[in-house]
């Protein structure tokens, strides 16, 4: 089959590898869509991945072509959304409830074989089914979406909040999509490329702005969130947080990035900074929110290439260009 594969860092090529075959608990997907993310940039400069070449993408749905002999949840021709999680089950972070802190943590696409290809093979348990009416094509989404339902998990968001949002590329538009839908006094969103704050003002947020200086809340917000990762906008975010509110790291920083904190601010304002990491029991209720229309795939996803194209998919990703780039296998 073809597929894309990071050989060595820096170096993406798309090429001839084994078709997959299911174990007993397994099934194998056609691949419908595949989404790029951060974290393939970050295979693709030598972090995350344990080990190279690996087939990449962990943002996949699908129509399973094949099913291991103990598969009984799943059928030829069902459409479905992969969660790429693998988790060991038997560390301490796993058998506290904290999966995603997994001791032994893998995922499709980071340390096995991912959907950047035209098979995908996964255990039936990461599988959900999707409904009729979405596209699956579309359904590349749900993963990213998830990660999003995990970051506010982590804020604990109350009704009322006014929220600020760094960065309107993919991850900050589903967050202000969600800030919209629980209960936020106001969504504002800070970007430094005037041009990609279009989709915000078309999403409806509250204010938009090349920086915070321009947005009208001297006294901060209850919510801060960076979907960035950039240094610069992680430093100002800190500083815009409101007495008792909160900042969430949710972008995902270069592993040498540093900034600088007030302990007397965060102790005398009890500000609380947290962090969230990738997906948390939030699958599911990702894919049903999508099934209720939670995004637009139309205005979220700015390019379908084919998987032909992956490599120079992955470089205008890495230019900011367009929102969320699939590719079809």
């Amino acid at each position: 089959m073809k597929a894309a594969v990071i050989e060595s860092v820096g170096k993406a090529v798309v090429s001839e590898v084994p078709d997959p075959t299911p174990g007993p608990r397994e099934v194998v997907v056609e691949v419908a869509a595949c989404g790029l993310c951060g974290t393939d940039l970050h295979i693709l400069q030598g972090e995350f991945a344990p080990k190279l070449p690996i087939v990449p993408g962990h943002e996949f749905a699908g129509e399973v072509v094949g099913v291991g002999r103990q598969v009984t949840e799943l059928s030829v021709g069902d459409q479905v959304a992969v969660d790429p999680s693998l988790y060991c089950y038997e560390c301490r972070y796993c058998r506290t409830g904290h999966n995603n802190l997994c001791e032994r943590w893998a995922a499709i696409g980071v340390t096995t074989a991912g959907g950047a290809a035209q098979y995908a093979v996964a255990p039936v348990a990461n599988c959900v089914k999707l409904p009729e009416h979405v596209r699956t094509q579309d359904a590349a989404l749900i993963e990213p979406l998830s990660c999003a339902v995990r970051g506010y998990d982590v804020l604990n968001s109350r009704l009322g909040s006014h929220v600020l949002i760094y960065g309107s590329g993919t991850m900050g538009l589903m967050m202000l999509e969600l800030a919209k839908r629980t209960g936020a006094a106001s969504v504002d969103m800070v970007d430094i490329n005037a041009q990609r704050l279009t989709t915000a003002q078309q999403l409806g947020v509250s204010g938009s702005a090349t920086s915070a200086d321009e947005l009208e809340r001297p006294q901060g917000w209850d919510l801060v969130v960076d979907a960035t990762g950039n240094a610069a906008a992680i430093q100002d975010g800190l500083g815009r947080v409101a007495k008792a509110g909160t900042f969430l790291q949710f972008g995902v920083a270069d592993y040498a990035t540093r900034v600088s904190i007030d302990p007397y601010r965060i102790y005398n304002q009890e500000i609380t900074i947290t962090g969230s990491m990738a997906v948390l029991h939030s699958y599911e209720r990702a894919a049903e929110l999508f099934a209720t229309g939670v995004l637009d795939p139309d205005v979220f996803i700015s390019d379908r290439l084919p998987l032909d194209q992956y490599p120079q998919a992955l470089d205008q990703f890495a230019s900011g260009i367009g929102r969320k780039i699939v590719v079809i296998p």
